[in-house]
């Protein structure tokens, strides 16, 4: 008998922890979170700081993200899926944010598909496939400061929203 009530309990401890998700997207009650701010807009060599290369990954960024890169109007986004929320906003042979280890890093152009920033690389090939829902194919590859290897990230593309 005690062992069930202890099992009980452990289970539904665990499952009370199933609703803590934080993920960016994941529906929360506004009246207990507040918005999410935006991610501070710094330059590679500062936000990717004292990181291993290897631990440098591209994240989803947030509403309150998009608005502070002034929004995605003109510009292309690049999504991990096709119903993602953006990783990539830039403008073909302008300039391109990027977000890596939580910060906003603006990069500028080097070519049509190439952007640079304090010696973090990102270039991006449009692939010969579409997705389910009709979004163009696009490869990108992050070759962060110092790093040994690149890393390459393939996801969906919308340009001129």
């Amino acid at each position: 008998m005690k062992t069930n009530l202890f099992l009980i309990a452990g289970l539904t401890a665990t499952l009370a922890a199933c609703n803590q998700n934080t993920a960016i997207g994941n529906d929360r009650e506004a009246h207990l979170d507040p918005p999410a701010e935006a991610s501070p807009i710094e330059p590679a060599s500062s936000a990717l700081q004292n990181v291993a290369a290897a631990l440098v990954k591209p994240e989803t960024m947030t509403a309150a993200d998009i608005a502070a890169i002034g929004g995605t109007s003109g510009r292309c986004v690049y999504r991990l899926t096709e119903v993602g929320f953006p990783t990539v906003v830039y403008e073909p042979g302008a300039k391109a944010f990027v977000k890596l280890n939580g910060k906003l890093i603006p990069m500028q152009a080097e070519g049509t598909d190439r952007f640079v920033s304090d010696g973090l690389l990102l270039t991006m090939r449009t692939l010969d496939d579409e997705g389910n829902a009709g979004l163009q194919a696009q490869e990108v590859i992050i070759v962060p400061p110092g790093a040994e290897d690149e890393l390459g990230y393939r996801g969906y593309a919308t340009c001129g929203q």
